[in-house]
């Protein structure tokens, strides 16, 4: 280890600079005549700054360079290189997970940015460029070097973290630095990243986590003018772009898993999205430009993967895993959220443009444009997490007169491998989360997401278009009783932190969870199983135009806890106190409230929308405020600030060890109290076929539904079935769509009859095979092999 050095013989010095290995540094330098390699570090250059995309003196922008400046400033003044450490508060040590040095070279990077952008007050500065250089030298003399032996837990920081950090620096001072200087940089990369580390698609080499590899191989190769290295990054993406059978990847259905078992387009698939939109744009045109054909798969993924998942701004935190928890950093002013995540896959799709063509570029414009025009919780200038580069070309999109912004689309996606269902309607949106044996309950790690036990019981999470945008952004995890999401039930028994176990691989050990959808419409269910609990039972939700048909059944347990079915939990904020009506009545607003209502039929929050209960039933609901900090949920980063929030709470009661508990409510997002009250009047609306163990079925005749989720053979009203699966009917004049799905995914054949007196077929996918028409029709569906996914027969009604 080398001695402290003065801070001030280091810092501030011009000239030549004497490094710690004996290599001389020469301020500056220029080292290298121009050629193809100096022509991709020009463009990663530009693509780093954001070049042409902002005009510094914009207000917008001016206010971030400034803050980019002030916080350069800030390294700057607190380095002080010592043994072991290059900022006191960052030391590095063979026991630490290497952290330390990931943020020192990230602050390098800041103080690199600082002296590369306009308008930062550095730009420029001679010293600040020596400061750099000498920070550089510092950490490679100590750690970051070809001797260093680093504990196991560094492999992030060293081959991704550190790794991307000190390379982007190497690019914006590469004029500052010699020859000699980029080469040892390089091969400490080589050191701690070796081309074997892509040698074979499995455990910590796969998606998101590979792309970051290629991005390191790539860069690497630029910097150091090594064809081989880039050639390597670019070859080894291929493994990312195939579909996957099962575990990390990208499946036929557009599901995105990560960890093996967590569902992940939103955290671990957009780094993946995002990484590779860099490389996309770097190597196009280049002699190691990205050929291989199972690039569009990628490219697809924009529209099959990740737009499902955003509304009006936000990205879904059902398929955002432990990220969900990381909303307040210590130290940090500005939270992040689900709509500061949906802004940078924003930039991350309109940077992979860059790569794409020129239809699919006009699209994703058109797309990204409207969910921007229509986020009014966090609007574009206020989003303080997005870099500079990222503000430049969404903003400039967003002014750019000459793209009409695209509307959200009306459809139902289904996702069955990752047991993830999202329905949007004109005027509001819903995502489900569930789980099974090869899906987690949910994900914790590293002291993050540490009570998110019960996300994967059926939490059902909804926005209105106009209303409830900011529902789970604002303090929702921190200050959510964890045992009262929405959608899920759950028993009562105390859960520990982080219980079940790190990294998904808390699983229950269900197979049942999908369902059937004709794109528009769905029926989907869960086998549900309860974390660390005896808790079993079925849920199914019935998707359709203007509500949510619920189901619970065959709900039992003996944990000795109360059983819960939570109906809503919705977010009030810090001071709201949105009105609730049950049965025509105005309930008290006073926090504390508490009742039970033995005979509820229906019931609305203001600003909200409305629940019918069919038939009745006896629901409970609370008015009250909830104090928590992030620190409680995520140890790691989390602020230990106290947050409070208000919720109002209706739900189920199933009591102490039920034996067969049951409900059924109906959400209608957006009602008022008399658009509910109309709906519950409405006794023919809805009939429930079958709410069991065994089956789950409903009827809405003026939609033309007829829908059961069998969990088992037998049959429901008119439909029957031989084995269990999903089978929705939609009759519209003269004709029906039969749609049929195995949510085990295991199933070779199945045998579906409806008691309908049926003309013919006229349409039919390969699966499908007639085995009778007249007075019923009959079908036989190969399901061998079909992933869960949905298969189809339109008959003509006699």
């Amino acid at each position: 280890m080398t001695p402290a050095l003065s801070r001030r013989s280091v810092l501030r010095a011009a000239g030549t600079v004497t490094l710690a290995t004996g290599i001389a540094l020469a301020l500056p330098a220029g080292a290298f005549a121009a050629d193809q390699y100096d022509a991709l570090r020009l463009k990663w250059r530009e693509l780093l700054l954001g070049s042409g995309l902002f005009d510094a003196a914009e207000p917008m922008f001016a206010g971030r360079l400034a803050d980019l400046g002030n916080s350069a400033q800030g390294h700057w003044d607190t380095m002080a290189p010592a043994t072991g450490s290059l900022w006191p508060d960052q030391p590095w040590t063979s026991s630490s997970s290497g952290d330390q040095v990931t943020a020192s070279y990230e602050r390098l990077k800041t103080m690199a940015l600082a002296h590369s952008r306009p308008g930062t007050g550095l730009t420029g500065d001679s010293s600040l460029a020596t400061a750099i250089a000498a920070g550089l030298d510092h950490v490679h003399a100590q750690v970051y070097n070809t001797t260093y032996t680093a504990g196991s837990g560094w492999w992030w920081n060293t081959q991704i973290g550190a790794a991307h950090a000190l390379l982007d620096v190497c690019v914006l001072m590469y004029d500052r630095l010699t020859a000699d200087r980029v080469a040892a940089y390089c091969a400490s990369v080589d050191h701690f990243l070796p081309d074997s580390r892509v040698s074979s698609y499995t455990g910590q080499s796969t998606g998101a986590n590979r792309v970051d590899f290629c991005r390191t191989y790539a860069l690497r190769g630029v910097v150091g003018k090594n064809s081989a290295k880039i050639a390597l990054g670019r070859d080894a993406l291929s493994p990312v772009f195939p579909f996957v059978a099962a575990g990390d990847g990208f499946h036929t259905d557009g599901s995105f898993i990560q960890h093996t078992y967590v569902p992940y387009t939103g955290s671990y698939g957009s780094v993946l999205l995002g990484g590779l939109a860099w490389l996309f744009a770097l190597l196009k045109g280049s002699a190691w430009e990205i050929t291989d054909p199972g690039r569009q798969l990628i490219l697809d993924s924009v529209e099959r993967s990740f737009a499902p998942f955003v509304y009006n701004g936000l990205l879904m935190d059902g398929v955002c895993g432990r990220a969900v928890s990381r909303g307040l950093s210590a130290g940090a002013t500005y939270p992040s959220n689900d709509h500061t995540r949906a802004h940078g896959l924003m930039a991350s799709i309109l940077l992979l443009g860059l790569g794409a063509s020129a239809s699919e570029q006009a699209r994703w414009k058109a797309m990204v444009k409207g969910w921007l025009d229509r986020d009014a919780y966090v609007p574009l200038p206020t989003d303080q997490f997005l870099d500079v580069p990222s503000l430049g070309r969404l903003a400039s999109l967003q002014d750019d007169s000459t793209v009409t912004a695209a509307a959200e689309p009306v459809e139902h996606r289904l996702f069955p491998k990752m047991a993830r269902a999202v329905h949007r309607r004109p005027a509001w949106a819903a995502s489900l989360s569930m789980s099974a044996s090869d899906i987690t309950f949910y994900e914790n790690g590293n002291g993050e997401n540490l009570r998110a036990w019960h996300t994967g019981n059926g939490m059902l999470y909804w926005w209105g278009g106009t209303y409830g945008l900011g529902q789970y952004s604002d303090a929702f995890w921190p200050t959510v009783d964890p045992y009262r999401l929405p959608g899920a039930t759950v028993s009562r028994k105390t859960l520990s932190d982080g219980e079940g176990g790190q990294w998904g691989v808390a699983r229950p050990s269900s197979t049942w969870v999908g369902g059937a959808t004709d794109g528009e419409f769905a029926a989907v269910g869960m086998d549900v199983r309860g974390l660390s609990s005896t808790l079993v039972g079925r849920k199914s939700w019935f998707f359709v135009d203007d509500a949510v048909i619920c189901l619970g059944g065959g709900i039992r347990c003996t944990d000795g806890t109360g059983v819960e079915s939570i109906v809503d939990n919705r977010n009030l904020g810090a001071s709201g106190s949105h009105a609730l009506t049950v049965d025509g009545v105005a309930q008290p607003s006073a926090l504390g409230w508490n009742a039970t209502f033995p005979r509820a039929s229906w019931a609305t929050i203001a600003g909200f929308g409305g629940y019918v209960f069919p038939g009745g039933a006896s629901v409970k609901a609370l008015r009250e405020e909830r104090t928590g900090s992030w620190h409680d949920i995520n140890t790691l980063s989390g602020s230990t600030t106290p947050l409070t929030r208000r919720y109002l709470t209706l739900w189920f009661d199933h009591g102490t060890d039920p034996a067969a508990g049951s409900y059924a409510y109906v959400l209608l997002p957006g009602a008022d109290p008399a658009t509910t009250a109309a709906r519950a009047a409405a006794a023919g609306w809805l009939t429930v076929l079958a709410n069991t163990v065994n089956q789950q079925g409903v009827s809405v005749p003026s939609l033309g539904l007829t829908a059961v989720n069998f969990y088992g053979g037998g049959t429901v009203g008119k439909v029957s079935a031989t084995a269990g699966v999903s089978v929705m009917i939609r009759e519209s004049g003269s004709t029906a769509t039969i749609c049929v799905a195995d949510p085990t995914r295991q199933r070779t054949t199945v045998d579906v009859t409806w008691n309908r007196p049926v003309g013919q077929v006229t349409a039919k996918d390969p699966s499908v095979t007639v085995l009778g028409t007249g007075t019923s029709v009959s079908l036989r569906i190969d399901l061998d092999g079909k992933a869960g996914a949905t298969q189809k027969a339109t008959v003509t009604l006699a």
